[in-house]
């Protein structure tokens, strides 16, 4: 029997909470409903009190009552319902979880939920999912379900949405397949941006035939933070980071910047990884007035992905800057690290016939990543494009060697 966890506020959820318990023991399963409210008194008994999470969280439920607000009791809520979710994931006594609320709710679940492991079922049904959820969901596979109304109070609709929420997540608690059990010989992480595809099509045929699987990640800027999620979750036990697109925006605050750990995991973890600085000679920028160059980069060499992205080819200096944030980030890596530089254009932008060939910048950018890469890494450069085959083989047959003698 599959058991789904349910977090709910019980003092204003109740009526719901107790409604996805009923339709997910119609369906034949088993649900533990988790009190995550403060104030007010629950409509319905839960299997988990709000004293319990809060307990779990570090806190005490009587002192918070003393002078009760959001601001204070919430991070006790919040810790402590995923705490104890862990907890119960660890022991195998949940299969799934799913949760409703506004926004207040969705805010409080939501880094519960992105504490979880990839491929545990997450359901969120909020009020809030027709806007922007991507501080909701951050890199997690969460399932966010609009509410269409607000979820106060059982009517002739909400019961269906509440009711689908609810089989939604005991659904995909029947699904068995593993995402750690690979019958390959390894599982690769390999970033990836548009100007690197052709290349990144030929890499997976290559990991693929010599018996390895590959997880592709869309470099821009959540992509690369997931790949290293998996790492630390054991899923991913190699890596090819193929397209460093992400550092060049995060030095300049642009649209596919990532967070500071990117880039560093694989070094922490002593994983083997191939590095390829692709995609890094090139800014992305979201403007407001489409085809409309933004000021400052009047005097740069340009080109657009969409109207509304502008592609900025940086100096020599602001290149110079990139290449020392990359030397920076690769400090945790060692011997198991294999920087390549593709000397003919690290995208196809950059390649002879792109809209930024440029071979002076090209030289001036490896000048620069020679004094930036740290001497605990293996550094070797190719007179190739980043996306030529005979690079992409290079790249392959380099990583599996270092996966291999380990």
């Amino acid at each position: 029997m599959k058991t789904i966890a349910i977090l709910a506020t019980l003092d204003t959820k109740a009526a719901e909470a107790n409604l996805m318990r009923d339709e997910i023991e119609s369906l034949g399963g088993k649900a533990l409903i988790i009190d995550i409210g403060v104030v007010g008194e629950p409509g319905i008994k839960a299997d988990i009190t709000r004293a319990e999470v809060i307990a779990k969280g570090g806190g005490s439920l009587d002192e918070l009552l003393i002078k009760p607000s959001r601001e204070t009791s919430g991070p006790f809520v919040t810790e402590g319902a995923k705490n104890s979710l862990i907890e119960l994931i660890s022991k195998g006594s949940i299969h799934g979880v799913v949760t409703l609320g506004g926004t207040q709710g969705t805010s409080t679940c939501a880094p519960v939920l992105q504490a979880l492991p990839y491929g545990f079922p997450k359901v969120m049904l909020s009020t809030a999912a027709s806007g922007d959820v991507g501080p909701f969901v951050g890199i997690k596979d969460i399932t966010m379900m609009f509410a269409v109304s607000d979820i106060l109070g059982l009517n002739v609709f909400s019961r269906k949405i509440i009711a689908n929420a609810a089989a939604a997540a005991y659904g995909m608690s029947l699904v068995e397949r593993s995402i750690t059990q690979s019958e390959a010989k390894g599982v690769i992480g390999m970033t990836n941006l548009g100007v690197l595809t052709k290349g990144a099509m030929l890499a997976i045929e290559l990991f693929e035939n010599a018996g390895y699987e590959v997880i592709t990640f869309h470099a821009i800027g959540a992509g690369g933070e997931a790949m290293e999620q998996m790492m630390k979750e054991g899923i991913i036990t190699a890596v090819f980071d193929y397209a460093m697109g992400e550092i060049a925006d995060a030095t300049f605050n642009a649209l596919r910047a990532s967070g500071p750990e990117r880039l560093t995991v694989a070094g922490k973890l002593g994983l083997p990884q191939v590095i390829c600085p692709g995609g890094s000679e090139h800014l992305g920028i979201l403007v407001q007035e489409p085809s409309k160059i933004p000021a400052g980069y009047e005097n740069h060499m340009i080109t657009w992905h969409t109207p509304y992205v502008f592609v900025p080819r940086p100096n020599a200096q602001e290149q110079d800057k990139i290449a020392q944030n990359i030397g920076q980030r690769l400090q945790h890596s060692t011997k198991d690290t294999v920087f390549l530089m593709p000397l003919k254009g690290v995208s196809s932008y950059s390649a002879e016939g792109g809209e930024l060939y440029n071979p002076e910048l090209d030289a001036a950018y490896w000048e620069s990543l020679q004094k930036a890469l740290p001497d605990t890494i293996t550094v070797e450069a190719l007179e190739h494009a980043a996306e030529a085959p005979a690079f992409v083989k290079h790249a392959v047959n380099t990583l599996i060697n270092l996966i291999e003698k380990n």
